[in-house]
């Protein structure tokens, strides 16, 4: 069987449908993180969500190398956006018309990932009306603490 790919507007009126049918954050992000194609092409994983927490995994996979069998900080930047953005959807309110994005991101990197499955784990520091404050952690299957990073996140 050969697969479709979704057009644009295709995948638009899919979120749009998700957003429409849940009731909670955590169901709009259940429904919505398997459609996303970056996250689809990165290959993330959502292994875990609570309120105000998330964790994901990101296999490694050839196609992130760098160079030798480094993890390119980019797949690591876009796992801590990624993880972020889970978070703070995983208590928010949905409504047909609440959006969000990042509006801040800082990364520092503290080891290199090599050759590796890496986890990012996303806590909420705190909640504003529409601002929301995240520490991110990433730690490699080794243990090694490869990253961390602050997001600021906006709903509404």
């Amino acid at each position: 069987m050969i697969k479709r790919k979704q057009s644009e507007k295709e995948r638009r009126e899919s979120m749009e449908n998700s957003r429409e049918q849940a009731r909670s954050g955590a169901e709009f992000v259940r429904q919505f993180f398997p459609t996303s194609p970056y996250v689809t092409h990165l290959g993330m994983q959502l292994t875990d969500i609570q309120p105000g927490l998330a964790v994901l995994t990101l296999p490694f996979a050839s196609s992130l190398i760098t160079i030798g069998s480094i993890v390119h900080g980019g797949a690591i930047a876009s796992l801590i956006d990624t993880a972020a953005m889970v978070a703070a959807w995983s208590d928010a309110e949905v409504s047909a018309t609440t959006r969000g994005t990042t509006v801040a991101l800082t990364v520092n990197y503290l080891a290199a990932a090599q050759k590796e499955d890496i986890q990012a784990t996303a806590r909420v520091l705190r909640r504003g009306r529409s601002l929301v404050y995240l520490d991110v952690e990433v730690k490699g299957a080794s243990g090694t603490l490869v990253a961390k990073g602050l997001v600021t996140y906006k709903l509404g």
